[in-house]
């Protein structure tokens, strides 16, 4: 896969909002650990806005990604929050110039949407990551979330330890990581951007799902 470049102190990340509607007061504390990492923050232009439960009309936020994509001085472009709309946009992006200057793509939730797509198309490594609504410098669940992003995107080593549960089976593999939400991934069957997880890790995550729900979906999935 195609990697893009680690950031370094004086490089700029972007902050958009593809999904739901969002506030500056949100985005506060993002800001702060952005900058304390050293890194320049851009807001994209209509990051604030507001058509419903949306940030922005589908044109306000498909330009706003787009510009962000084609801009080279934008290293890395991070998603103020999930919810719902990324779906309506991913077809009319253009990631010619994205191609010719790849940046981390990072979030979770709605945001599988840009990850399960990119993977398919232009197989770059894109981030699975908690977003700047997520960020709670009072959590240490979020604390160790936040170290575990700038490691990533600063190149440094990371490693997870998990409890184990009854149902693991033991073994030893290697393999691209890729996935997401469920929910997001179920609906993306059968779309350009349905995901491709010959030969790859599957790592999926959703909440607030009845168990029927997801059991359909896995059932979907398989």
């Amino acid at each position: 896969m195609l990697t893009p470049a680690f950031l370094q102190p004086g490089d700029t990340i972007a902050i958009a909002a593809p999904a739901r509607k969002i506030t500056p007061e949100e985005l506060n504390t993002a800001i702060e650990v952005f900058e304390s990492w050293g890194l320049k923050v851009l807001l994209s232009p209509n990051l604030f806005a507001i058509n419903n439960q949306f940030a922005g009309s589908d044109e306000q936020r498909i330009a706003d990604l787009q510009g962000l994509l084609d801009d080279e001085s934008v290293k890395a472009i991070i998603s103020a929050r999930g919810g719902y709309g990324t779906v309506r946009a991913i077809d009319k992006l253009d990631f010619t110039k994205f191609l010719l200057s790849p940046k981390w793509i990072i979030g979770f939730s709605d945001i599988t949407v840009l990850h399960s797509h990119i993977h398919k198309h232009f197989g770059t490594e894109t981030v699975h990551s908690l977003m700047p609504i997520n960020f709670d410098l009072s959590s240490e669940d979020s604390k160790q979330s936040i170290e575990g992003l700038r490691k990533c995107l600063f190149g440094e080593n990371l490693s997870y330890t998990i409890s184990s549960h009854p149902y693991n089976r033991n073994g030893v593999t290697r393999g691209i990581l890729v996935g997401g939400n469920l929910s997001i991934l179920y609906g993306l069957l059968g779309s350009p951007s349905d995901i491709d997880t010959a030969g790859k890790v599957l790592f999926i995550e959703d909440i607030d799902e009845y168990l029927y729900h997801v059991d359909r979906m896995m059932v979907s999935l398989k």
